[in-house]
Parts: C-alpha cells; sequence; structure tokens
C-alpha cells in the first residue's frame, strides 16, 4: 500500500508516519505541501500515485479561525476537497479528520434521559467558524469520493507539536497558579492511539464516518488534574466557568464522542484516556519516577 500524509510536521502526522512505517509512508509537511492549492495538491497525488492518502493537515487554532474564516475555510474545507478530488481522479482512498466541534455541544439524551454521546448520524450544528470549516469539509468529502474514511476526533494531544497536555506541563513549571474550565466535557484523545486506529481503520474497505476517540469522559480540569498528579507536579490548580474565560470562539460544552461504530467495525475501541495519558507522558519522559528527557517539538 503506497501512502501519502499530509501535515506530516504536526503532532498527529508524526505519529501517523509511526503507524503507516511499514508501508514506508511520503510524509508532506506544509512547507513541502500547500494543500489550499488544489493544482499542486492535483500534482502531488498524480506524482506519487498512493493507494491511501491521509490528510492530517488542519486550522485548528479554534479562535484563530473567527479571526480570519476565509483562511479556516481555505484548509479545513477546501483543501480536503482538493484531496478528494485527486483521489477519485486517481483511485486512491482518502482518510481526512474532522471533530467534535461540527456538534452544538447540548447533549443527546439516551436511555433514562441520560446524556449519551454523539453518534456519526446525528445531525450537525457547528456553533463556531472551525466547526462550520470541518463540516463543510466532511460534505465535499462524502459528495466527491466514495472511497473516504472521515474519522471525528477530539480533545487530541501528543508528544509533538502544541496541545492541552504540553500546555498544563508547561504551566506547572512557571508555578503559578492554574485554572482550568470543568463545566466542557468531553473525549480525551492521544494522537499515538488515533493514530495506529487508522492505521487499522485504512484497511477494512468500509467507507464513511468514523468517531475515534480514548473510552472515558472527562472534563478539562479532569484532564489537568491527572496530568499533575502524573507527572508529580504540585500545582496550585483550580476550577474555573467558561464564561469566565473571554473566547472569540464558543465551545461545546458537552463533546462526548459515541464509539460504538468504531467498535463494531472492528477498529475500536481505544484504550481509556487515563491509560493512554500514562503513556503520553512517558513517551514525554515526564510521569513521576521516570526520565525526564522530552522529545523536540514540532509545529502544528
Amino acid at each position: 500500500m503506497r501512502v501519502v500524509i499530509t501535515g506530516a510536521g504536526g503532532q498527529l502526522g508524526h505519529d501517523l508516519l509511526d503507524a503507516f512505517a511499514d508501508h514506508d509512508p511520503v510524509g508532506l509537511t506544509r512547507h513541502q505541501l500547500d494543500v489550499t492549492d488544489e493544482a499542486a495538491v492535483a500534482d502531488a497525488v498524480t506524482t506519487i500515485r498512493p493507494t491511501l492518502v491521509v490528510n492530517a493537515a488542519a486550522a485548528t487554532d479554534v479562535d484563530g479561525c473567527e479571526a480570519d474564516p476565509d483562511g479556516a475555510h481555505r484548509v479545513n474545507a477546501l483543501a480536503p476537497w482538493w484531496l478528494a478530488r485527486a483521489c477519485a481522479r486517481t483511485g486512491a482512498t482518502l482518510v481526512t479528520f474532522s471533530t467534535d466541534y461540527v456538534f452544538d455541544g447540548a447533549a443527546p439524551s439516551g436511555p433514562g434521559g441520560t446524556p449519551r454521546g454523539f453518534t456519526e448520524t446525528d445531525p450537525v450544528r457547528p456553533l463556531s467558524v472551525y466547526g462550520r470549516t470541518k463540516a463543510a469539509g466532511e460534505q465535499l468529502v462524502r459528495e466527491t469520493l466514495p472511497a473516504h474514511h472521515i474519522v471525528r476526533t477530539a480533545w487530541v494531544s501528543g508528544a509533538q507539536g502544541r496541545n492541552f497536555v504540553r500546555t498544563m506541563l508547561r504551566l506547572a513549571d512557571v508555578g503559578d497558579p492554574v485554572r482550568v474550565v470543568d463545566d466542557q466535557t468531553g473525549s480525551p484523545t492521544t494522537t499515538r492511539d488515533l493514530a495506529a486506529a487508522v492505521r487499522r481503520l485504512a484497511v477494512t474497505g468500509r467507507h464513511g464516518t468514523v468517531h475515534l476517540v480514548n473510552e472515558g469522559v472527562a472534563t478539562w480540569f479532569d484532564v489537568a488534574e491527572a496530568v499533575f498528579a502524573l507527572s508529580g507536579r504540585a500545582v496550585d490548580l483550580g476550577r474555573q466557568s467558561s464564561d469566565a474565560v473571554a473566547r472569540p470562539a464558543p465551545r461545546p460544552a458537552w463533546s462526548v464522542l459515541d464509539t460504538t461504530h468504531a467498535r463494531t467495525l472492528g477498529v475500536g475501541p481505544l484504550p481509556h484516556w487515563r491509560d493512554a495519558l500514562v503513556r503520553l507522558l512517558d513517551e514525554l519522559g515526564v510521569r513521576a519516577g521516570r526520565p525526564t528527557t522530552a522529545p523536540g517539538a514540532d509545529g502544528p
């Protein structure tokens, strides 16, 4: 299987290269391929002739997307479309990533009225530019290329790049009090586990939309508390509401993704988020009692 990975310089791209290492993947960073340039995308796919394209390029700065909606649309909507069009011409399959932000954060009602996770068939109602552009990218891919996998994920952290876990570790080292919102609930996910699941999904031939997240549910406060406890950091950690944080883009209050479809496809379940966090902190070399040498960081 000939594999091309776009956005290969980002945190997910790094782990995708590892996950597909047995196929000698071609990794293209944003400097090597501008995915918003349709001609460049078409030329790259035509020249390399991959069997599979995994698109990890995205504009993930949620507040930045509010400030530059046209730029967000180019990266999150048009780029997957250009890749889908190129794949359709060459017979390749496309994996592209979407997000919990395509939903409005109003928890669906499950059995007995308890909240349930969003499923692949729940209607999308994005609250932000980021969510709207990702939803647009999903639809353009569906309309263009039958051989696609749209992977929705959430709250992603890895050993590379900028993410919540690495931010918490940096703030702990600064030594100031840390306040984290406790009224947003979601599905924390590590790039290492996500990439491994995508590797399993890519060979199934079962195309469509699937939710891939680590098992378990948490608030951002829960994740921060676990990071500090597992890394042995003594931090003045406190709770705060989302209203106390002035941000341009609204955040969904409920970002839990249901993984039933992934499990029945045989590509899940992914490990529990706490177990995944332990392995991430080990990879970073910062878990209490472990070596403290961390790998170098790359951009998103």
